[in-house]
């Protein structure tokens, strides 16, 4: 039994002149349809065709949020300069999503690792100069006793919480359009809501059928009005 493994393809051309290049959109597609295997599911399809370099591409921002909301899998037709790029990289990694490239996939996962890993080499490094130059500055006499780090424990602890908040936020905002379509066909009661969320295969934040509790929470975020169950 083969494993179904769930995509989002994203397509992206500098210029309007390579969509009809090699590397241009229609090809990009058909690299993709190459690589699906019959229990494959392609659940979106999404790209940009722009002129200039950014970071903020509204296709590149709707395939992650799809990944996100379906589980899925980032799929993209060739590494090229795409996944070359740090920023690139790091909001994959900063949105949990996985990507894998066809012309090369074997490589993806270490390409991420390592860049991972030369940006905490980075930050060990400022680290350690920090440190460095906090001793030289003991050496020197100079006072560095403040106050405030004695609630360094309850900030850590503070931003912990605001993190956790922050993502399930996040994970409402991903769903708000999906709920809406749901509701606007006549789905409004809580349980009804996470039958269509378990029908459509989007899984709760934790990988699981969503429940009647979890849509109450959900809506709850949204500031939908809570219909009875």
């Amino acid at each position: 039994m083969g494993c179904d493994m769930r995509y989002v393809a994203y397509y992206r051309v500098s210029t309007r002149d390579q969509g009809r290049s090699g590397l241009g959109l229609d090809a990009q597609r058909a690299a993709v349809q190459r690589f699906l295997r019959d229990d494959d599911t392609l659940v979106a399809e999404h790209q940009d065709i722009e002129t200039g370099k950014r970071d903020d591409r509204e296709g590149l921002g709707q395939a992650l949020r799809a990944c996100r909301i379906y589980n899925a899998v980032l799929l993209i037709a060739r590494l090229d300069r795409l996944s070359r790029n740090i920023a690139f990289v790091t909001r994959l990694m900063a949105d949990g999503v996985q990507f894998v490239s066809v012309d090369n996939p074997a490589i993806n996962e270490l390409t991420v690792h390592i860049l991972a890993a030369v940006a905490e080499a980075e930050r060990k490094a400022i680290s350690e100069r920090t440190r460095l130059a906090l001793a030289a500055a003991k050496a020197r006499g100079t006072k560095l006793g403040n106050p405030a780090n004695l609630k360094g424990q309850d900030e850590g602890r503070q931003r912990g919480a605001a993190a956790v908040a922050a993502q399930a936020a996040k994970r409402a905002a991903d769903l708000r359009d999906v709920i809406a379509a749901i509701q606007a066909d006549g789905v409004t009661s809580r349980r009804g809501i996470a039958r269509e969320l378990n029908r459509r295969g989007i899984r709760s934040t934790r990988g699981q059928d969503w429940s009647a509790g979890q849509v109450h929470v959900l809506l709850g975020r949204l500031s939908h009005v809570i219909p009875t169950a």
